[in-house]
């Protein structure tokens, strides 16, 4: 089931943040080269029943809702900030409440945001995997920024040009997967 949106989800604890405006941003220039809309979501958009929640019954209606746009995307773009070389502990519960084929086969953008280049691996070695289990459709390039990647908030030439890259990676596989959609509707 599809909900034919670009769908952001940011690790972010706290608001504003800069690693959701980077998602936001990407998710945006995704659901434009689609031709789809785009919806992003951070951790505090799950609010208060997150923290105790055991599966997705336990969580109040909103972040259900949350958690079902997530599932039905066309596609997703992932990002989290880095803390001491990792995505946040909150961050992680929520994909813990997913059932593993819920994100199978869904093209995902990976992108993280740091204080400096030691976290750059974060996208390697925690997010990718991490979304491999779910048998997602990692995307190639994934997008490591750091503070000084950015200038009043407009990232430096060298993510834009990564940015780009996985944009062209992820579009192809939004037009491909409509296009197989298309054709088992007929």
């Amino acid at each position: 089931m599809s909900n034919d949106l670009i769908v952001g989800f940011s690790g972010n604890l706290s608001r504003p943040s800069s690693t959701r405006r980077f998602v936001e941003s990407v998710a945006e220039s995704l659901a434009k080269q689609a031709g789809l809309q785009h919806a992003v979501f951070d951790i505090e958009d799950l609010g208060t029943s997150l923290a105790a929640a055991r599966s997705v019954a336990d969580l109040d209606p909103a972040a259900k809702k949350v958690i079902q746009t997530i599932i039905e995307a066309e596609a997703l773009v992932i990002g989290s900030p880095t803390y001491k070389g990792s995505y946040t502990g909150l961050f992680k519960h929520v994909f813990d409440l997913l059932d593993p084929a819920d994100l199978r086969g869904k093209p995902v953008i990976l992108t993280a945001t740091g204080g400096g280049d030691r976290h750059s691996l974060v996208v390697e070695h925690q997010l990718r995997p991490l979304f491999a289990f779910f048998e997602a459709f990692v995307l190639p390039t994934a997008i490591y920024a750091s503070s000084r990647d950015f200038t009043d908030g407009i990232p430096s030439t060298a993510i834009l040009g990564r940015v780009n890259q996985a944009l062209a990676e992820a579009s192809v596989l939004v037009k491909a997967r409509s296009t197989a959609d298309a054709i088992a509707a007929e």
